[in-house]
């Protein structure tokens, strides 16, 4: 493989290896958030009108700024039919079709995703609740995550083209 592409797996793989550290740690801020939210409607009869809006911001981001480190990890879920019957160059060929068709939808999302948050921002778009918060940050946080899983993507495509070829890229 050439040393271009080297240098592209090992830099989206560390960076995404980060993320993915520090976005594990986000699932402590959701408990909290929940606990509050419990907290304050039985004990003081006032859940805050926000809670509920930001345990769900706060999921969208764990698990879209979590996904290329899933992916990295190898953490997914697959079906296996037939997968672990096959040999390692035909699995990193079938890897090798699948993760162009993710690169391809990807594509396609990210460029909706950033056509959406910009719309958002340039209209000061309000989710439809009670808190009506913007919702620009959400949206810029689920464009980056598409993003990065995109990166994450076009870095596992070379794994698994070299895997086909009975090699190894890291």
């Amino acid at each position: 493989m050439p040393q271009a592409i080297r240098l592209y797996v090992r830099w989206v793989d560390a960076i995404n290896l980060r993320i993915g550290r520090m976005t594990m740690y986000l699932i402590f801020a959701m408990m909290g958030v929940l606990l509050y939210i419990s907290f304050s409607k039985t004990v003081l009869s006032a859940p805050p009108i926000w809670g509920i809006e930001i345990a769900q911001y706060l999921m969208v981001t764990y698990y879209l700024l979590g996904g290329p480190y899933s992916m990295q990890q190898d953490a997914h879920v697959r079906m296996d039919l037939l997968y672990g019957r096959w040999s390692p160059r035909k699995q990193g060929l079938s890897d090798t079709l699948t993760s162009a068709c993710l690169v391809f939808y990807l594509v396609v999302l990210l460029i909706g995703a950033v056509g959406s948050t910009l719309y958002s921002i340039e209209y000061g778009q309000r989710n439809y609740s009670a808190w009506r918060p913007y919702v620009w940050p959400i949206k810029s946080i689920m464009t980056l995550g598409i993003f990065l899983m995109l990166l994450q993507s076009i870095s596992q495509f070379f794994k698994d083209w070299a895997k086909s070829k009975g090699k190894t890229l890291v």
